[in-house]
């Protein structure tokens, strides 16, 4: 028995080392490495449409969309400043910015429903495109959610554990315009999927880290897709409902 329970006691130490690391990093670096993935995956996604799309756009987009590409690329440039400043310890600078973060948000929500219904018409007189104004859900939801979840990080903005996990979530929330910029997750309408597995990422680091996952992603997460289902329903599907909706919206 004495035997067994001292094999016992070096597997239990030897994962105990493995894990350890881990953590250590996960505890450490988690929203800084997200951030940095974020980067990527805008760049990586707009560098598909942004040529042809904006800045060699024929005929040229409205100069209101440059506008909101310019504060939706500053949001990600600032969550990863943010993650860098907690990562060497000058919190009181974090803190400083979170200001300059709030108003930022509060830009990025106007302009998200406003250039949505500006390109919605843009598409359908301009371009002649069909069917667009069923899209307007998208957008809605992105801001919907971003929104709100920046205004429970600033509500909660002096507990760090609910606040950097409520911010993460709507950084999250804006990675369905990269994600989408592939066709594949387009087409099948599961862009959603790949912003959702970046807030499993953080609820996976909090298992490992904690040993359990934080309240604010049992609530959010369901709530989420929930909202997501009820938006690609309305675009896709677009029930008389949600037609009578963008039709008032949009003047038609």
């Amino acid at each position: 028995m004495a035997i067994g329970n001292v094999g016992l006691g070096a597997r239990v130490e030897k994962e105990a080392r493995t894990t350890e690391p881990l953590k250590t990093f996960l505890s450490r670096y988690f929203y800084l490495c997200m951030a940095l993935v974020m980067v990527a995956l805008v760049v990586w996604g707009f560098s598909n449409t942004v040529g042809a799309n904006l800045f060699h756009a024929n005929p040229p987009r409205p100069l209101l969309l440059w506008i909101h590409g310019a504060a939706f690329a500053t949001w990600i440039v600032f969550f990863t400043l943010q993650s860098a400043l907690v990562r060497v310890g000058k919190v009181g600078v974090h803190r400083f910015l979170g200001w300059f973060g709030a108003g930022l948000a509060v830009l990025m929500v106007v302009l998200g429903f406003t250039i949505a219904v500006v390109m919605t018409r843009f598409d359908a007189a301009v371009l002649h495109l069909k069917d667009v104004d069923s899209f307007l859900s998208i957008p809605f939801q992105d801001m919907i959610v971003f929104g709100t979840c920046i205004a429970l990080a600033i509500y909660w903005r002096t507990r760090p554990e609910y606040h950097r996990r409520l911010v993460f979530i709507a950084t999250c929330c804006l990675m369905d315009a990269a994600f989408g910029r592939f066709d594949f997750w387009y087409n099948h309408s599961i862009f959603y999927l790949g912003l959702d597995l970046l807030i499993v990422l953080g609820m996976v680091r909090d298992w490992v880290v904690d040993g359990r996952v934080h309240k604010v992603y049992r609530y959010a997460l369901p709530l989420l897709i929930v909202s997501q289902s009820l938006a690609t329903y309305a675009w896709r599907i677009n029930p008389r409902w949600w037609q009578g909706f963008t039709h008032a919206i949009l003047g038609l």
